[in-house]
């Protein structure tokens, strides 16, 4: 099963904690376990070098 990481961002966009390990049979599926996880913070799913996905702030803005 491919491995996908996943980083949440900080308000300046970069990484704000280490990565979340995710695995997934696709991308559709990391980026549906990812938004799952209802982090408060933008996140984006990478596989290697590749960026699969930015999920925006589960956190409503004000």
């Amino acid at each position: 099963m491919p491995e996908y990481k996943l980083y949440c961002l900080d308000g300046a966009k970069r990484i704000a904690r280490a990565a979340d390990v995710l695995r997934a049979e696709s991308d559709e599926q990391a980026v549906a376990a990812a938004r799952g996880l209802g982090r408060a913070s933008a996140c984006e799913i990478w596989q290697g070098r590749r960026l699969v996905a930015t999920i925006p702030s589960a956190k409503p803005s004000k």
